[in-house]
């Protein structure tokens, strides 16, 4: 239950003096609307041909949530329609000091093919001003689910 009150989630930010107050939700960003995604489970398997980056993102405090915003708005204007592109989860930090998207892609030339699209960019460019990126490319080697359930 949410007990922070309208617009706010149980995530907490760090304030200047150490301590800690909730984190708005994306309805509580003035003009965030894109920020509200679905709550779709992303599919993580070691059985999937899918490549997985993940792109981690250190950052300010103070620019964690403009990083996020920036993140979303490049991920809904040039990833999501792309060919190819599976999925995208984008995760923050509690303690406001990462951001980190999980993505998943149907293969590397369908992702370096994004690339080419010259629409992300102000907001990646945006967002190399305020953090600092580790890009990485995975593929899942197992998973792990609670003993007594099926892997």
């Amino acid at each position: 239950m949410d007990t922070n009150g309208p617009g706010k989630s149980a995530c907490r930010e760090p304030c200047r003096n150490g301590a800690l107050r909730p984190y708005p939700t994306s309805a509580g960003i003035a003009g965030a609307t894109s920020l509200k995604g679905s709550d779709t489970m992303t599919t993580i398997s070691a059985k999937s041909d899918v490549m997985t980056l993940i792109n981690v993102f250190t950052v300010e405090p103070a620019n964690q949530r403009r990083l996020v915003e920036l993140l979303t708005e490049a991920t809904e204007v040039s990833q999501r329609t792309a060919p190819g592109f599976v999925s995208a989860s984008l995760h923050r930090s509690t303690d406001g000091t990462k951001v980190t998207v999980y993505a998943q892609w149907r293969n590397i030339d369908d992702y370096q093919a994004m690339r080419q699209d010259p629409d992300p960019l102000p907001f990646l460019q945006e967002a190399l001003m305020i953090a600092k990126f580790e890009p990485g490319v995975y593929e899942v080697v197992r998973t792990f689910t609670p003993a007594g359930e099926p892997n």
